[in-house]
């Protein structure tokens, strides 16, 4: 996991450049999101420890086992998605929307969701 920036700041990425989201519908620390909602919104999987590359802060990873058995990324102890919809690295189709039962957002660097673009702008310490 990395981080990227675009019109909304900058914000959490996975290998591949996906923007990663969260949502206000799971509960503390673990996944609510199953069956029509992952597939929709697949759960940042894991099958070791996770990595931190430039701009993620090491110690706000953790993972969850989920009851489906996936190994899901936590950062900030919010489970990490991506979005189906997203086609290409860097889109944020799925910013705002409201699906599943909570409103989705992408993941600030701080582990915070955006909820609106950045109006100034912010400087982010490299590890």
């Amino acid at each position: 996991m990395t981080t990227t920036t675009g019109s909304l700041g900058v914000y959490l990425v996975d290998g591949q450049g996906r923007t990663l989201y969260l949502t206000d519908a799971d509960p503390e620390g673990t996944s609510g999101c199953y069956d029509s909602c992952a597939t929709a919104w697949p759960p940042l999987a894991t099958v070791g420890d996770p990595t931190a590359g430039s701009g993620v802060d090491a110690k706000q990873l953790s993972t969850s086992t989920r009851s489906d058995g996936i190994t899901q990324v936590l950062y900030a102890g919010h489970p990490l998605y991506t979005y189906a919809q997203d086609t290409a690295p860097g889109q944020t189709t799925g910013q705002g929307l409201t699906q599943q039962g909570g409103m989705w957002w992408v993941v600030g660097v701080d582990g915070e969701p955006v909820e609106s673009p950045t109006t100034s702008s912010s400087t982010t310490a490299s590890s």
